[in-house]
């Protein structure tokens, strides 16, 4: 057993461990906002496969990775404000429009490939573009004094630049919703867009503004997919990381802090299964750890929330009774 978990736990998988959970964290602060403004954007995976895609052609076109990712945030913003057209203006369900955009970034990218590579021939070509290089490839970042520390240098220093920034927007994010204007409206419309709107609130300018902003986060989740992680584009390469940040987003309690901790549980889960795959564990056994990590962390959040219900229902009944006393 300690052989077993001596060669589970090294230095290289607690890195893993960041790099995974990067790509789920982008997903789940675009997750968490959005849910501030009272939307369910289910269509996560969609923008991620989409943005993934427009990333990598335009970085390899262009020849920098910077690029890239630019035109994959704004592949992200467009099709969020796409969602947001079809819901608030349209009317169209939320959930509908949401499933829409993971077909069209599956299938519809799909199709892309095929016309924009003229790889007609074969199915595995057709569903695959291998063309980020490592000059293409978003940088690692070696921040010095931090990566001499024994131990914890090795794990934290060397990362992709969006990484890092995935973790520093989960305090930037904190500060948005919680310390400005726009974070209020924001709080404002998703508890209530009615007593929003009667103080002078634009209800409908607030959702855009969210669904945006839940879209740029996708974008640059699906960026560090193809530019970074996967080092191109290939079908259903997200793998379900929107739907798993959406999980990330009801456990952290739609916080950015809580939300980053069960992003990394997510992170933690996947890159237990890949390490223990690559030490001779079948694939098939490892490969739904993540998945049963994020039913059992839904199954622990819906219990809690049960919980902390009946709790404030009994705090309300005691103190009506008091009231009348």
């Amino acid at each position: 057993m300690l052989d077993f978990l001596s060669m589970v736990f090294t230095i290289d998988f607690f890195y893993s461990i960041f790099r995974i959970t990067a790509p789920i964290l982008f997903a789940t602060l675009g997750a968490v906002v959005v849910e501030k403004a009272g939307i369910s954007n289910i269509g996560l995976e969609g923008i991620m496969m989409s943005s993934a895609l427009f990333g990598s052609l335009t970085a390899y076109w262009s020849g920098a990775w910077y690029v890239g990712v630019l035109v994959a945030l704004a592949v992200g913003i467009v099709l969020g404000f796409v969602m947001g057209f079809f819901a608030f203006n349209l009317k169209t369900d939320i959930i509908l429009t949401g499933i829409a955009m993971n077909m069209v970034g599956s299938g519809g990218m799909l199709f892309l490939v095929r016309v924009i590579t003229n790889l007609t021939e074969g199915r595995a070509m057709a569903s695959t573009t291998s063309l980020i290089t490592a000059n293409l490839q978003i940088p690692a970042v070696h921040i010095p004094l931090l990566e001499d520390i024994p131990i914890l240098g090795p794990i934290l220093s060397g990362h992709s630049v969006l990484t890092y920034l995935a973790f520093i927007l989960v305090f930037l994010t904190w500060v948005m919703l919680y310390k400005t204007s726009l974070g209020l409206n924001i709080r404002s419309v998703g508890e209530n867009p009615n007593a929003a709107s009667s103080v002078g609130i634009s209800v409908i300018r607030i959702k855009y503004i969210a669904i945006a902003f839940s879209g740029a986060m996708a974008g640059l989740g699906g960026a560090f997919m193809s530019m970074y992680y996967a080092m191109g584009w290939s079908q259903d390469m997200v793998a379900g990381r929107g739907f798993i940040a959406l999980a990330a987003q009801a456990m952290g309690a739609g916080e950015p802090l809580g939300s980053m901790l069960a992003a990394m549980v997510f992170g933690f889960a996947q890159a237990f299964g890949i390490k223990v795959s690559a030490i001779g564990v079948d694939s098939n056994l490892v490969s739904p750890i993540p998945y049963v990590v994020t039913i059992l962390g839904l199954v622990v959040f819906a219990l809690v929330a049960r919980r902390r219900a009946k709790h404030q229902h009994s705090a309300a009944a005691l103190e009506k009774l008091a009231s009348k006393a």
